[in-house]
Protein backbone atom coordinates (compact mmCIF):
# COMPACT_ATOMS: atom_id res chain seq x y z
CA UNK A 1 0.00 0.00 0.00
CA UNK A 2 2.13 3.43 -1.27
CA UNK A 3 1.18 6.34 0.73
CA UNK A 4 -0.40 9.25 -0.91
CA UNK A 5 1.73 12.41 -0.36
CA UNK A 6 -0.47 15.43 0.79
CA UNK A 7 0.33 18.93 0.07
CA UNK A 8 1.40 21.19 3.21
CA UNK A 9 -1.46 22.85 4.97
CA UNK A 10 -1.68 26.30 4.33
CA UNK A 11 -0.17 29.10 6.80
CA UNK A 12 -1.48 29.02 10.08
CA UNK A 13 -3.20 32.88 10.34
CA UNK A 14 -1.20 33.84 13.20
CA UNK A 15 2.31 33.01 10.55
CA UNK A 16 0.41 35.28 8.24
CA UNK A 17 -0.57 37.91 10.62
CA UNK A 18 3.18 37.77 11.48
CA UNK A 19 5.16 37.94 8.06
CA UNK A 20 2.88 40.93 7.28
CA UNK A 21 3.21 42.56 10.38
CA UNK A 22 6.93 42.38 9.61
CA UNK A 23 6.69 43.36 5.72
CA UNK A 24 4.81 46.42 7.26
CA UNK A 25 7.23 47.41 9.75
CA UNK A 26 9.99 46.80 7.51
CA UNK A 27 8.41 49.43 5.05
CA UNK A 28 7.74 51.81 7.57
CA UNK A 29 10.95 52.47 8.32
CA UNK A 30 11.93 52.40 4.86
CA UNK A 31 9.25 55.07 4.43
CA UNK A 32 10.25 57.20 7.21
CA UNK A 33 13.74 57.14 6.18
CA UNK A 34 13.15 58.15 2.70
CA UNK A 35 11.60 60.83 3.86
CA UNK A 36 14.49 61.90 6.05
CA UNK A 37 12.05 61.85 9.33
CA UNK A 38 13.16 60.71 12.95
CA UNK A 39 10.54 58.32 14.95
CA UNK A 40 9.95 61.25 16.72
CA UNK A 41 8.87 63.60 13.87
CA UNK A 42 6.73 61.12 12.28
CA UNK A 43 5.22 60.53 15.79
CA UNK A 44 4.31 64.11 15.93
CA UNK A 45 2.70 64.42 12.64
CA UNK A 46 0.39 61.23 13.66
CA UNK A 47 -0.21 62.10 17.12
CA UNK A 48 1.39 58.76 18.89
CA UNK A 49 4.47 58.31 21.14
CA UNK A 50 7.71 57.96 19.78
CA UNK A 51 7.97 54.44 21.68
CA UNK A 52 4.64 53.53 19.60
CA UNK A 53 6.65 54.41 15.96
CA UNK A 54 9.49 52.52 17.61
CA UNK A 55 7.72 49.04 18.24
CA UNK A 56 5.55 49.35 14.98
CA UNK A 57 9.34 49.51 13.18
CA UNK A 58 10.44 46.32 15.10
CA UNK A 59 7.04 44.39 14.36
CA UNK A 60 6.17 44.35 18.06
CA UNK A 61 2.66 45.51 17.46
CA UNK A 62 -0.07 45.65 14.66
CA UNK A 63 -0.77 48.54 14.28
CA UNK A 64 -4.74 49.46 13.90
CA UNK A 65 -6.62 51.05 10.95
CA UNK A 66 -7.04 54.32 12.21
CA UNK A 67 -2.83 54.59 12.56
CA UNK A 68 -2.16 52.88 9.69
CA UNK A 69 -4.22 55.49 8.15
CA UNK A 70 -2.50 58.49 9.81
CA UNK A 71 1.26 56.94 8.91
CA UNK A 72 0.57 56.76 5.07
CA UNK A 73 -0.94 60.37 5.50
CA UNK A 74 2.15 61.60 6.99
CA UNK A 75 4.27 60.03 4.83
CA UNK A 76 2.47 60.90 2.02
CA UNK A 77 2.28 56.77 1.16
CA UNK A 78 -0.67 54.14 0.16
CA UNK A 79 -1.38 51.80 2.53
CA UNK A 80 -0.76 49.61 -0.23
CA UNK A 81 2.64 51.01 -0.30
CA UNK A 82 3.34 49.56 3.27
CA UNK A 83 1.44 46.87 3.31
CA UNK A 84 3.58 45.42 -0.58
CA UNK A 85 6.34 43.28 0.00
CA UNK A 86 9.57 45.42 -1.01
CA UNK A 87 10.24 43.11 -4.05
CA UNK A 88 6.24 43.75 -5.58
CA UNK A 89 6.36 47.28 -4.79
CA UNK A 90 10.16 47.41 -6.66
CA UNK A 91 8.63 45.70 -9.63
CA UNK A 92 5.60 48.07 -10.28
Amino acid sequence: MSRQTRPPPPPRLPDVAMHTRHRFAHNLGQARLKKGLSQADLAARCDLHRSEISLLERGGREPRLGVLVKLAAALGADLDALLTPPDAAASR
